[in-house]
């Protein structure tokens, strides 16, 4: 590929080397320490980090198959050596890729094979490429990546839209599961994979990837470390298809009086939607059912009450002739961080805390 250990090549070479130093600590650190270096206070989900350590080691790896594409000078052999990486790719690299995206959603577990399925043509042309040592067909193999890259991203919004519904159906406190996180994930991947099969192989397309690698690495690793471990599949639902009778509505909204309002267990934090149907002696499917027949969600409902609770406590002190901040009162409304309520605050009340506090100061 290239024909002397040029300036270039040098570069390129360290570039390699931080790709697979930065890829394979990933995944050593992944595997091997237990708790979370960069969020101690957060549990990460056990599968998503062992999937995304394998990820991390497939990285590591293909960095170290693709190498000798830097040293070869004999274009049979590098041309060889491209093709057999491209299919471990197809194989491997981009399945798990793909895992570890729907690993981060925590509703439910997804399959993986349908990925096998829209894969299978690359795989087959790429055998065909390393039997017949042709790039023939890598023409139409990278046209396909198009429509594949499309539907994968498709799914993959679909997908993690549905999973912004559920966290905000079930939990209240959505701190460190913010769905956002999750796009920024998957249009960093996404954004990898198109310039991956894009590019013209050249110099500059090297340094590109190789940095994209060590970014991609970086944001996985990030949101990985920052994403709360969930339970799926809540327990205490209903049979499916069992619907809350007419007066069913009326005694949960008496039971959410009673257990969640004058005994404010909506200040209990990380406080999910099954705990709640628990201490109301009903179940999820029929709580969640309340919820949709009031216009409104879990999350909603509970982000209500702390807000008031809130506005209560700083009139309470003003009254008092006291003028604590937001940030004191915040801790004592359920809310882990400033920055959870402040957003809350600000989609409930249309206005910010700040300029809330002015208007009820005077």
């Amino acid at each position: 590929m290239f024909g002397q250990l040029s300036l270039d090549i040098i570069v390129l070479l360290m570039l390699y080397t931080a790709g697979t130093t930065v890829a394979a600590t990933a995944c050593i650190y992944l595997l091997l320490r237990r708790g979370n270096a960069f969020a101690p206070r957060i549990r990460t989900p056990r599968r998503l980090r062992r999937w995304t350590a394998v990820f991390f080691g497939a990285l590591a790896l293909g960095h170290l198959w693709y190498l000798p594409a830097v040293i070869f000078t004999s274009g049979d052999e590098v041309m060889l050596c491209m093709l057999i990486g491209g299919l471990l790719d197809c194989l491997v690299v981009i399945p798990l890729a793909i895992a570890v995206m729907l690993c981060m959603l925590q509703d439910r577990r997804r399959p993986i094979w349908p990925v096998g399925v829209m894969i299978s043509p690359l795989v087959v042309g790429a055998l065909v490429c390393i039997v017949t040592r042709s790039y023939t067909l890598v023409p139409w193999l990278r046209l396909y990546f198009l429509p594949l890259g499309i539907a994968i991203t498709v799914y993959m919004v679909r997908e993690v839209r549905r999973y912004g519904r559920w966290l905000r159906d079930n939990y209240a406190d959505l701190e460190h599961k913010e769905v956002w996180q999750s796009f920024v994930v998957l249009v960093v991947i996404m954004l990898m994979f198109g310039y991956y099969v894009s590019g013209d192989s050249g110099m500059t397309y090297e340094y590109i990837t190789q940095v994209g690698c060590i970014v991609m690495v970086c944001v996985l690793l990030w949101r990985v470390e920052t994403l709360s471990s969930l339970t799926p599949g809540l327990p205490g639902e209903s049979l499916p298809g069992e619907s809350l009778p007419g007066e069913g509505l009326v005694d949960i909204e008496l039971l959410l009086q009673k257990h969640c309002i004058d005994k404010q267990l909506y200040l209990q934090r990380d406080l999910n939607v099954n705990q709640l149907a628990q201490a109301l002696g009903t179940n999820r499917t029929y709580l969640s059912q309340y919820f949709s027949s009031q216009n409104t969600t879990y999350n909603a409902y509970i982000n209500k009450l702390r807000i008031d609770h809130f506005c209560r406590l700083y009139q309470e002190a003003v009254a008092d002739e006291h003028h604590p901040t937001a940030q004191h009162l915040v801790g004592r409304c359920g809310y882990r961080s400033y920055s959870t309520f402040s957003l809350a605050f600000k989609q409930r009340m249309g206005q910010s805390v700040a300029s809330w506090m002015r208007e009820n100061t005077k």
